[in-house]
């Protein structure tokens, strides 16, 4: 049954994330979870304030996931997103893998996987593709999505 109660919190979480409902998707994370991607590593109530920033700027976000796989305390999913960056205007189609922990019925850990080159190329255009691949723009792109989350937050 466990297991049964995963896939169901994946399936919630992705569509929430269809209909980008930052506050559904929050609600399926542990007040102690953990998330971690190539631009944010966060814990708490960070998380959910992350996905309710994204979901609130992304207008024209589309979001499809496929392939959820679940046993009793971890998961994973592959998902694919398509929207407008909004700092350069450039259309982005990115495309993720999914790893879940889970703890009473709740994401206490969520690793979400892509390659960080391909979608710089598409974020950031002609910089992105000579210097994406760089731990430079990386810690940059890490910089400024930390500082919009945090005036995302701050009334």
């Amino acid at each position: 049954m466990l297991a049964e109660n995963n896939r169901a919190l994946i399936e919630r979480f992705y569509r929430a994330f269809q209909q980008r409902d930052g506050a559904a998707m929050a609600a399926c994370y542990h007040v102690n979870a953990k998330f971690r991607d190539p631009v944010f590593e966060l814990e708490g109530e960070r998380i959910g304030k992350m996905w309710a920033m994204l979901c609130s700027r992304g207008a024209d976000l589309r979001v499809e996931f496929a392939n959820v796989s679940v046993d009793v305390d971890r998961g994973s999913a592959d998902w694919q997103a398509w929207y407008t960056f909004k700092s350069t205007g450039r259309p982005v189609h990115n495309i993720i893998h999914a790893n879940f922990r889970f703890a009473d019925d709740l994401i206490v850990e969520h690793t979400d996987d892509f390659d960080f080159w391909r979608w710089s190329r598409q974020a950031l255009g002609p910089a992105g593709w000579l210097l994406g691949w760089t731990p430079m723009v990386r810690a940059k792109v890490q910089t400024e999505a930390a500082r919009a989350l945090d005036q995302f937050t701050t009334p």
